[in-house]
This record gives C-alpha cells, sequence and structure tokens, in this order.
C-alpha cells in the first residue's frame, strides 16, 4: 500500500486541499492519501481553531464518497507538540508493509531544514512537494544554497502539474464570519455541516 500524508489543521478544509489530494492520489499511483488531520497544540489555543475531533469530521464527510482519500487522527494518539518524524515512526511502526511518502507545499519545504529530526525524515521518506505562494522555480533556487540542498535530494519530487487555487481556511473563515457565500468553496457535506454547527459565526 503507497500512502500519501498530507498534513494540515483543515480548519476547515475546503476543494483547495481536496483537489490537490485528489490529483495526486490519481497521478502518482498512490494507493490512498491521508489527510492527517493536526491535533490542536495546548498551549497555543486559538479561537478560530475548532475541536480536534470537529475538523476531522469535516475531513471525513468531505471525503466520505472517494475510496482513495481518507481523514486520519492518527495524531491524536501522539504527546504534543508532535513530531512529523515521530508520527512516521509510529505509523510505520503499526503498518510496517506501508510505503509512506509526505505532501507539503513548497513554503513548507523552505523551511524544512528546520524540523525536528528532518535529515532522518529525507533520507527515509519521499517528499512530493506542490506549489503555494511561491513559484517552483523561486523554491528551487532557493534550496540550491548550500546549507540547503533538498532540491537534489532523490526522495524530493515537485509536481509542477498539481492545479493550485489560491484559497486559503482563513480566506474562508472570515467570510463566513461576515455571511459571506462560501458555497463553491467547500463540498456541500462540509458546508452543511458547518452550518448545522454554527461553526465560524
Amino acid at each position: 500500500m503507497k500512502v500519501g500524508l498530507f498534513f494540515g489543521s483543515f480548519n476547515p478544509i475546503h476543494l483547495g486541499h481536496l483537489v490537490i489530494a485528489n490529483h495526486l492520489a490519481s497521478s502518482h499511483e498512490f494507493d490512498q492519501i491521508w489527510l492527517v488531520v493536526s491535533p490542536q497544540n495546548p498551549l497555543k489555543k486559538k479561537e478560530t481553531l475548532l475541536e480536534d475531533y470537529h475538523r476531522l469530521a469535516l475531513v471525513n464527510v468531505a471525503v466520505e464518497d472517494n475510496p482513495k482519500l481518507r481523514g486520519s487522527n492518527i495524531e491524536f494518539e501522539l504527546p504534543i507538540p508532535s513530531y512529523t518524524v515521530t508520527t512516521l515512526a509510529y505509523l510505520k511502526e503499526r503498518h510496517p508493509s506501508y510505503s509512506f511518502s509526505l505532501i507539503m507545499g513548497e513554503d513548507n519545504l523552505r523551511t524544512f531544514h528546520k524540523w525536528y529530526n528532518y535529515q532522518e525524515i529525507l533520507d527515509n521518506f519521499s517528499i512530493f512537494v506542490y506549489p503555494r505562494a511561491f513559484s517552483l522555480d523561486e523554491v528551487k533556487n532557493f534550496h540550491q544554497e548550500p546549507e540547503h540542498g533538498l532540491l537534489q535530494h532523490q526522495n524530493v519530487h515537485f509536481c509542477e502539474e498539481v492545479p493550485v487555487m489560491k484559497i486559503s481556511s482563513s480566506f474562508i473563515r472570515s467570510a463566513i464570519k461576515e455571511r459571506k457565500d462560501v458555497r463553491y468553496l467547500l463540498t456541500d457535506p462540509v458546508l452543511k455541516y458547518i452550518d448545522e454547527m454554527n461553526f465560524y459565526r
């Protein structure tokens, strides 16, 4: 089983997340993409961050009709703060026959060298990088600097063909608070859940 791990707060999950996940699931020979909901750090309370189980529920209703996508609460079981390297080790222990890869935006790749035990991740897992606010050329130039060198690493794969929608969860939260129509930014089940629970108002 080849599994791509797409980490995020998903507060809320929106079409931008789903387009990326679905594209990678269908074009990079993944058997599944797991959308891993990051737990709330108890030391960093945020009024706009929904409870962990609500964000997981939103992910689950968003992907329930797609067998290649699934929500994951794996980090809810781990100590806070959750380090990616710890999560990966835990997943490998639970699923020794699975092959796991990371999916991240290039903005995260720019700071990847600051992650806890990043070299261990880099040496043992593939990383699929999709475009974000910067162009991939900018990111590639950044990572050609000697102290990073991630561009040349055999486990880093740039996915330049990924369709990217320039929307964000924070934009959606603000729009909902201002009573604006966000129907085309969320799936119908997610919008219904948010409306019924009166979230972000």
